[in-house]
């Protein structure tokens, strides 16, 4: 089958192994941010935050968050071209929301008459969100939503990634807690350009049959 999108996923691998010497232009991570920034959300609630990993500073301490596990994913700290955060909000509030609706006013898709009513899609925040007011098991769903996105996005930009749900939570929360802000940290992102030496570079794709995953009826 040919088709750009097709070829923008066949030519997506897991990247194993990064070229230090390759970096991510400029223009490019401009194009990759805006993406991220357009991903839709459920009632378009947006509630992620994105740390981008990019300086010496910035990369030992995420260095040092593999103190006891994931080693493997460890060079991608300094290999690859920069590492993302991507974050949750665990308690996402009517106030939260409240942002959104008037950011939809400002840009004229809501009209200002029409605020109040614009707070109906809060009602599937709600039906998410526990007596502690944890909402986190739908803003996390959400936040994977980013992911496949930048995926996608990368892919099209012929941008080489590796998801990283290989990190150890706990200490890179810790590190990282004044940048996150109260936001949530269970996954990371990798970019760059792949080493010759990436063995997963040279493998072919395989997937399931579409007949064993997909049920027209």
């Amino acid at each position: 089958m040919s088709h750009p999108v097709i070829d923008d996923l066949l030519w997506r691998r897991t990247t194993k192994k990064y070229d230090p010497d390759k970096k991510v232009s400029e223009q490019d991570l401009v194009v990759f941010f805006e993406a991220l920034r357009l991903t839709a959300s459920s009632i378009n609630s947006q509630p992620w935050k994105y740390v981008v990993i990019d300086s010496d500073e910035a990369r030992q301490r995420m260095f040092k968050t593999f103190a006891h596990n994931h080693k493997y994913n460890q060079p991608h700290v300094f290999e690859a071209s920069q590492i993302i955060l991507f974050a949750y909000n665990p308690y996402y509030t009517r106030d939260d929301y409240a942002t959104v609706v008037d950011k939809g006013i400002e840009d004229k898709r809501t009209k200002s008459e029409d605020r109040d009513k614009a707070f109906a899609g809060f009602r599937f925040a709600e039906l998410n969100t526990d007596e502690n007011g944890y909402t986190g098991c739908w803003t996390k769903a959400q936040t994977y939503l980013a992911l496949g996105n930048a995926l996608h996005t990368l892919a099209r930009l012929r941008i080489d990634s590796t998801p990283l749900e290989g990190i150890d939570i706990e200490l890179v929360n810790k590190e990282f807690k004044q940048e996150l802000d109260g936001y949530q940290c269970d996954v990371a992102l990798a970019i760059g350009y792949h080493h010759p030496d990436d063995y997963n570079a040279k493998l072919p794709k395989s997937r399931l049959s579409m007949d064993s995953i997909l049920m027209r009826i």
